[in-house]
């Protein structure tokens, strides 16, 4: 017998209800199934089903500070300095707190994997790798984290970043990260990239940028996404590489668009644009039409860029809203990129679920198929295509075949029996 089998699930708009049976963690069979039992069993009652949801870009270890110090100016200048000052009072116990007020909110809300981006530079240290390494353990079986090791104060700029990134890596970091426009001039910022391929290629191990995080391209520090697939070609490491904002992409002229996306397809370059963050400190400077400063989104499918999307920050300098809810940030990219048809929105869906598996390198174990881990997610609504527009209940999530988190509401409309009683003044 079976551990777990969830019968009449949507998985997809366009086929039948299907039985989903899980043993050991790994789905097993899917299909039409009356006469498999297991020794639990969900109704999902033709509720759909999705694959455990995935935050690709995840800053845990800066989460819930607006609380301490906002960030007035809303600028990413403003945003990167106030957050310096504020990371040298961290703690561990500090950094650990925060980030499982955040990891709590994401289970419920059914992610099931985040990479998560803790700074590492002279004035954190190996604080926020190691409060997340600590982490990784505690809410093992619960959800997975990937920890990138992410130097945000930049490489050249910030003396002994380099040994301080490697001792992560060293101790457990699965990625090695990169601010690329986060030094003073175009040929640093081309050394940051250099060293961060150096070091994803001394310790094996995937790369993470944050990269052309800006307006528009005018300055050449935020115009490097075309030297970052030509290093990634070069070095062999199509399919291992993320480049996250990527908002000057927007700013561009659609020829120059055209062909740095190309490049991008071409050499296995991911992108992950970031939508709280991009469209809340873009556009400061515009008086008219206020740029939306978020990558295009359709123009990158178009191209075949494997693209994902994730909450980057949580109530902080960078980004003041948010509560670890991906489908309410995907709801938020579909509205401010145009996309509204069935097909958009599911493939918006899919940006937090495949395409994202495929960003961070989890796609050979990962999805609704035999042989995939049983991380999955019951929606309380009953079309695919309506997983972000009716902001679904998630009244199960799974993670490796174990449900660890449940929601369950009632929504009563009561008959009106007796007209209302005057109320005295």
């Amino acid at each position: 017998m079976a551990d777990l089998l969830l019968r009449d699930a949507r998985i997809a708009d366009d086929t039948a209800l299907v039985d989903i049976v899980v043993d050991q963690g790994v789905i097993v069979r899917i299909g039409h199934l009356p006469a498999d039992r297991a020794d639990y069993e969900i109704d999902c009652a033709g509720r759909v089903v999705i694959p455990g949801l995935i935050e690709s870009h995840l800053h845990l270890d800066k989460a819930l500070l607006d609380r301490e110090r906002p960030n007035l100016d809303g600028t990413l200048a403003g945003a990167i300095a106030v957050t310096g000052e504020l990371k040298r009072t961290f703690t561990r116990t500090s950094i650990r707190d925060r980030a499982r007020r955040i990891l709590d909110l994401a289970i419920t809300n059914g992610t099931t994997t985040i990479r998560a981006h803790p700074d590492v530079d002279p004035i954190i240290g190996l604080l926020g790798i190691e409060a997340l390494l600590e982490l990784r353990e505690e809410y093992r079986g619960r959800i997975d984290l990937q920890i990138v090791a992410f130097p945000q104060e930049g490489i050249l700029r910030a003396p002994g970043t380099v040994a301080l990134l490697r001792e992560s890596l060293s101790r457990g970091a699965d990625v090695i990260g990169g601010c690329a426009y986060n030094e003073a001039t175009v040929a640093d910022c081309r050394r940051h990239v250099d060293l961060v391929f150096e070091l994803a290629a001394e310790f094996d191990v995937p790369i993470d940028i944050h990269a052309d995080f800006a307006d528009d391209a005018t300055d050449p520090r935020f115009a490097l996404a075309d030297y970052i697939a030509e290093v990634t070609a070069h070095t062999g490491m199509s399919g291992r590489v993320a480049l996250g904002h990527m908002t000057s992409l927007a700013g561009r002229p659609p020829d120059q668009r055209r062909e740095t996306l190309t490049r991008l397809a071409e050499a296995g370059v991911a992108v992950v644009p970031l939508p709280a963050t991009d469209m809340h400190l873009g556009g400061r400077t515009d008086t008219t039409n206020i740029r939306r400063g978020i990558a295009p989104i359709r123009e990158l499918w178009a191209a075949g860029v494997t693209t994902a999307y994730s909450s980057n920050n949580i109530r902080n300098a960078f980004t003041p809203y948010g509560n670890a809810d991906l489908l309410d940030i995907g709801l938020f990219l579909a509205q401010t990129s145009h996309l509204s048809t069935p097909a958009d929105l599911t493939r918006v869906l899919a940006m937090a679920t495949t395409e994202a598996a495929a960003v961070i390198g989890i796609g050979d174990r990962y999805g609704i198929r035999p042989g995939a881990a049983a991380d999955l997610v019951v929606l309380s609504t009953h079309r695919v295509a309506d997983a972000m527009l009716d902001r679904p209940d998630r009244c199960y999530v799974i993670k490796a075949g174990r449900i660890v988190a449940r929601t369950s509401r009632t929504h009563e409309l009561l008959p009106v029996t007796n007209p209302p009683r005057p109320v005295a003044c």
